[in-house]
């Protein structure tokens, strides 16, 4: 009973309709897991005040997390041996138990950091199998759209994560409620997928597969399919400059994405004020341009046949649209709806570019070795966590403001709304004449200089400042002394941080200047006149070999009546 259920192995190839129902499944699942791994961005300032978390530590955990996927995206190219569908499914019951349960019991910083990691290794895992498994299921000519509509699992995982947070955080204050309802709607997936996730058999998913037209071929030849010769030296046969090169190359167009996943809203909290909920609808957009313009863009490749020119075009847009959001960085008085523009032009140029990346990235894999198609999509997952633990690690010091904003700005913004008036007052007190009151609050030529201060500042009466002074004293002590330690150290960390973000965002367009040329490397024509002369001789080989097959069949017929 048991190995029936993990046998989930299909001997014949699909009808449309029945792989569109696997797509789905997997497409879903996708969403999910990814829709697990990045929640955690959506609440980071609770999670930091929470756990007395420093920004630091944070972007260790993201590390951490970042080379465990790295590590298991390795291990998922044994899906070529192994298969995907269970690597998926229950990859998936195990994020879901960790998100749901794991995660929000956790009692400190290292728990945390634990149960983290463990949702980034399984995500590693799926970053594999997932695209595998459309691949196997989408013939060439389709490869765009079903790859189109396989990058919507990240994209639609970040932003079910925004849309879930910008409407249940003013409502579900705790943290811990984001997790819940990720893990609870992951065991739901997990569920479907139990129940309705197939793959091919080896014989099948190892060959290439242009068009559907092939269907027959592709059977007729997997009764006498070598598998074993096939995956022989997987890594030897995928590690090679035109499998690494683009995957590195994507790794660092993707930096601005990842950026947008781990540091949103904190960005827009801390440099423009915004509040976490309003952060998280700024993601809602970003993320909805995206879906849309990869499943778009995914199908018009296909019906043109090439994909480079869309990669090269959409490259382009975004480095442009980078640049102009990096100039808002500095400019503080940049309005929601402003954003609202950018980030979704921004967006949508990036996803015109990478969901046909995908398409010809897979059909470079393929190029070199049908059989190994999991394998080279193990070296581009490798890459790309690799990439982003390095850019995390770094990050902090690009971005060095960052951390006393992070660290020590919730607090004061808190103490800051409970004693507006009083803390205004304190304000306007030198911080030498601050720090002598706090050594000693009867101080009397301090005191004396502090009511000059704020006779001079608030153009009141010196009955006034002394009203005030004594106002200001009403704030606890333990207040008035992490005003007195952080308060400056976070304004000056303010007044940094636009320059500091605006050069973060300079890197990520260094990083998609990178990617343009490796693109060079992947599989595919330039023009549609020349991808559909390649179309046409397949065709009429596909036709040759079909009319062989028919005549085998009748031959051997023939033989059995007589």
């Amino acid at each position: 009973m048991c190995l029936r259920v993990l046998d989930r192995k299909l001997v014949h190839y699909p009808d449309v309709s029945v792989r569109y129902r696997y797509l789905l499944v997997v497409v879903l699942a996708t969403i999910i897991l990814y829709y697990q791994q990045y929640v955690g961005g959506s609440v980071s300032p609770s999670v930091l005040a929470c756990f007395g978390m420093s920004f630091r530590y944070y972007l260790t955990v993201v590390v951490i997390s970042s080379v465990a996927g790295a590590l298991s995206s390795l291990l998922a190219g044994l899906a070529d041996r192994w298969g995907r569908a269970n690597l998926v499914v229950f990859g998936l019951l195990a994020a879901s138990l960790t998100t749901a349960f794991g995660i929000p019991n956790a009692t400190s910083r290292t728990e945390y950091a634990f149960f983290v990691s463990i949702v980034g290794c399984i995500e590693g895992m799926v970053l594999v199998a997932t695209p595998a498994l459309v691949r196997d299921f989408s013939p060439q000519l389709g490869r765009g759209r079903a790859m189109g509509i396989w990058t919507m699992g990240p994209v639609l995982g970040s932003l079910v994560v925004s849309e879930v947070a910008s409407n249940t955080l003013p409502h579900l204050h705790p943290w811990q409620d984001q997790f819940h309802i990720a893990g609870l709607a992951g065991l739901g997936v997990f569920v479907v997928a139990f129940l309705g996730l197939r793959e091919l058999s080896p014989s099948l998913r190892d060959q290439l597969m242009v068009s559907v037209r092939e269907r027959v071929l592709v059977e007729a030849r997997a009764r006498g399919f070598d598998v074993e010769s096939a995956l022989r030296r997987p890594w030897r046969q995928m590690v090679t400059p035109s499998v690494v090169i683009p995957a590195l190359g994507v790794s660092l167009f993707l930096l601005i994405y990842y950026a947008a996943v781990g540091f949103f809203v904190i960005y827009f909290t801390s440099v423009f004020g915004f509040t976490q909920s309003q952060a998280n609808g700024l993601g809602n957009w970003f993320w909805a341009a995206d879906a849309i313009t990869v499943v778009v863009v995914g199908v018009i490749s296909d019906r043109v046949g090439v994909r480079k020119p869309f990669i090269v075009a959409g490259t382009i847009v975004a480095i442009a649209m980078t640049l102009v959001f990096a100039s808002r960085a500095t400019r503080p008085e940049t309005s929601y709806d402003t954003f609202v523009v950018l980030i979704s032009i921004l967006s949508a140029s990036r996803g015109f570019a990478y969901a046909p990346w995908m398409a010809a990235f897979t059909e470079t894999l393929e190029r070199r070795n049908p059989a190994l198609v999991a394998t080279g999509l193990a070296v581009w997952g490798w890459v790309l966590r690799a990439v982003v633990a390095i850019a995390f690690l770094v990050i902090p010091y690009v971005v060095t403001s960052v951390s006393p904003v992070v660290d020590y700005g919730p607090k004061l913004l808190a103490i800051e709304s409970r004693y507006k008036t009083e803390v205004a007052t304190l304000q306007q007190i030198d911080p030498a004449t601050r720090a002598a009151l706090r050594v000693n609050q009867h101080d009397a030529a301090a005191i004396g200089k502090a009511l000059k201060e704020i006779e001079a500042k608030s153009h009141v009466s010196a009955s006034g400042a002394v009203a005030k002074l004594l106002d200001a004293r009403k704030i606890p002590t333990a207040d008035r002394n992490y005003l007195s330690a952080h308060g400056q150290q976070v304004l000056d960390a303010r007044a940094t941080a636009p320059p500091q973000w605006e050069h973060w965002w300079w890197v990520c367009v260094g990083g998609q200047v990178v990617f343009l040329p490796t693109a060079l490397l992947l599989t595919g024509r330039w023009r549609r006149s020349s991808a559909k002369g390649d179309q046409e001789d397949h065709r009429r080989m596909v036709d040759q070999q079909l009319a062989e097959l028919e005549r085998a069949a009748a031959g051997l017929s023939g033989a059995l009546s007589d």
